[in-house]
């Protein structure tokens, strides 16, 4: 089994619903506002999911055990927000299920029952990450841009254009793999720096 976040997407590319990729910024907005009730405060800028890290971070480093409690809801919160990005870069016109769905499939490493995981390497795995952040950026740039690019395309051939999939895709699954490392603290295996998507 691997030891980094594997991300499952089921995309659709072609015979697109133009009216709802017109509409998408607007048809978004109930699900944005149900994700938002999951921050920790008024502005929305701490996840709650940022916040289960503390914990998280206690239970490793005193117990060296990862709460199942935690891992599970890590799960869940994840496939949410990757539902989400599904929808709002346009890969999908399935508007996002809040339960479980075949259009995302998320695997976090096996890290409960057992000391899988470094007790001290969660102390700074948020500075050794700042490498992937910044590249991380820049994948989310171009994806934007790409983003940009396949919402005309389908709006006027009614698909999603071939030659940005795979960057996008792989742009989200790099994310998912910092995630997993950096902030929900699951894996100690560096993420690779790759943003081929993997099928």
């Amino acid at each position: 089994m691997s030891k980094q976040v594997q991300t499952k997407l089921v995309v659709n590319t072609r015979k697109r619903n133009r009216a709802t990729t017109f509409f998408r910024p607007i048809l978004i907005i109930p699900i944005l506002i149900f994700v938002s009730t999951f921050s920790s405060n008024n502005s929305g800028a701490v996840s709650i999911s940022f916040i289960l890290a503390v914990p998280v971070l206690l239970a490793l480093v005193f117990r060296n055990i990862y709460p199942s409690y935690i891992y599970g809801f890590n799960q869940s919160f994840l496939e949410l927000q990757n539902r989400i990005s599904l929808y709002a870069l346009y890969l999908t016109d399935e508007f996002p299920s809040i339960e479980k769905s075949k259009y995302v499939t998320i695997t976090l490493p096996e890290v409960r029952g057992g000391k899988a995981l470094n007790r001290w390497l969660p102390l700074v795995k948020w500075l050794l990450a700042i490498p992937l952040y910044v590249v991380g950026v820049v994948y989310l740039a171009v994806t934007v841009i790409y983003t940009i690019i396949a919402w005309f395309n389908i709006l006027f051939t009614g698909k999603y254009p071939k030659f940005a999939i795979d960057f996008v895709v792989g742009t989200v699954q790099f994310w998912n793999r910092v995630t997993g490392y950096a902030f929900i603290l699951v894996t100690d295996e560096y993420p690779t720096f790759s943003v081929k998507a993997t099928k």
